[in-house]
């Protein structure tokens, strides 16, 4: 079985990654899946996360938003509507992006969207969450 497989992850702009990877864990629909080398083929939509994949002694993290994901043996395939590398994430763009998902979701208004406000918080949070391991 091979030690590594090849890792595309693209998005409407630009291909963020094409490299090889010895796992990755991505943010499915239904929670996080790991993939190794080998792994039985499967498509899986993703949601709003972080994509964590290994190279080597070197771990790389991305921001992703939805999405989905093809898995086959020797080779991930992203399709993602956004993804960021920690340089790429603009923190105070996040900052305030998350400021304004709280108030909508703080407020009474009964013409606020709930789950677009949840899906802008959680957005948020993980550009945050990730961007802090820029340094690490």
């Amino acid at each position: 079985m091979a030690e590594v497989f090849q890792l595309e992850i693209v998005t409407p702009e630009k291909q963020e990654v094409s490299d090889t990877a010895e796992e990755i864990q991505i943010p499915g629909k239904n929670g996080y899946l790991g993939i190794l080398p080998g792994h039985a083929p499967l498509i899986t939509e993703l949601s709003v996360g972080e994509i964590t994949y290994r190279k080597g002694i070197h771990t790389n993290y991305l921001s992703v938003a939805c999405g989905f994901a093809e898995v086959l043996p020797d080779k991930v395939t992203i399709l993602a509507e956004a993804a960021e590398r920690p340089e790429e994430i603009d923190v105070n763009r996040a900052r305030e992006a998350k400021r304004r998902a709280e108030e909508r979701l703080k407020s009474q208004d009964p013409d606020i969207d709930f789950e677009r406000a949840l899906y802008a918080l959680k957005r948020a949070d993980v550009r945050l969450d990730v961007a802090a391991k820029k340094h690490s």
